[in-house]
């Protein structure tokens, strides 16, 4: 199924300096924003208190939530057990743990504490050092896989925007004061899977056009290779923004930053897979030659 019925022929690597400009911008911006904001970190990061909580009468995440956050719990973390038995994550607290217990029972009263646990902010560091390893680990795997299928300047032009679509998600996190946590991260590797899959669908496509069109410049066959997915990617990307739109709207405070996460990165995500990856494989000098055998090379230079 095709978004557009007509053959198209929009000039992408024309705008691309324009591309390039406006990526600096943004990506300026994030970094400025994370140094001055930082990260509103959550208590998964942060550590804090846990507490096992039995109802005598079924409830809600949402209620439970609202009761805590109204009662000075602003950064509570609720989780459903069953509509009786919820976990409960409040932030780190001066007070002591009875002196917490107490004022959990103050919010629900008739409730029973079946255990309260304090996780210190340790923890909070060793997941943000296995969130960034995994991140810089996910990208050295990816850069060899394209480096095997394609070549070295494709494994660069492929690497380089799955950096550029993160920091964008962390500067619009950092910007807005948006609790940054281990559900949001998910979303992050997530978004790098997804900008990557668009990626080498292009680039499965420019290699095919090398072989396929004898005379075409690298730029225009950059152009006719993304015109020819192009419809695909619309139409991935609408159909995906629907069900994270839905995801956002009605999904619960507990997801609706994972979703707001998702949305930016499908959006930069498809940006970065039509003019950053393309642009950057052309600067670093993608021609016929890098892409295809010596003896098929000299077979198409034939008269």
């Amino acid at each position: 199924m095709e978004f557009f019925k007509a053959k198209y022929k929009i000039p992408f690597m024309r705008h691309r300096k324009w591309a390039a400009v406006f990526s600096a911008i943004i990506i300026i911006g994030s970094l400025l924003s994370l140094a001055i904001n930082g990260l509103n970190l959550g208590l998964d990061f942060t550590g804090g208190t846990t507490a096992e909580v039995s109802f005598a009468q079924p409830t809600s995440a949402d209620e439970v939530r609202n009761k805590l956050v109204a009662n000075g719990f602003e950064k509570a973390v609720v989780q459903a057990f069953s509509v009786t038995d919820y976990s409960i994550r409040v932030a780190p607290r001066s007070e002591s743990q009875e002196q917490l217990r107490e004022n959990i029972m103050k919010v629900f009263p008739g409730a029973k504490i079946n255990n309260l646990e304090y996780i210190g902010p340790e923890v909070g560091k060793t997941l943000v050092t296995n969130g960034i390893l995994a991140i810089v680990v996910s990208l050295l795997a990816i850069m060899i896989y394209i480096a095997l299928r394609f070549e070295y300047r494709l494994a660069l032009s492929g690497v380089l925007p799955l950096l550029h679509d993160p920091i964008l998600i962390l500067g619009i996190f950092s910007l807005f004061h948006l609790e940054f946590n281990l559900i949001v991260l998910a979303a992050v590797l997530t978004v790098i899977g997804y900008s990557l899959n668009e990626t080498v669908v292009v680039f499965d496509r420019v290699r095919e056009n090398f072989r396929k069109v004898r005379k075409g410049t690298p730029l225009e066959i950059m152009d006719l290779s993304i015109n020819q997915v192009f419809s695909r990617t619309i139409m991935t990307a609408s159909c995906t923004l629907i069900v994270v739109v839905v995801l956002c709207i009605f999904g619960g405070p507990t997801l609706r930053l994972f979703a707001i996460a998702l949305i930016i990165g499908i959006v930069i995500g498809t940006y970065s897979a039509i003019y950053i990856a393309g642009s950057l494989a052309i600067a670093f000098g993608l021609d016929r030659s890098t892409m295809l055998p010596t003896k098929r090379l000299a077979e198409d230079e034939l008269p």
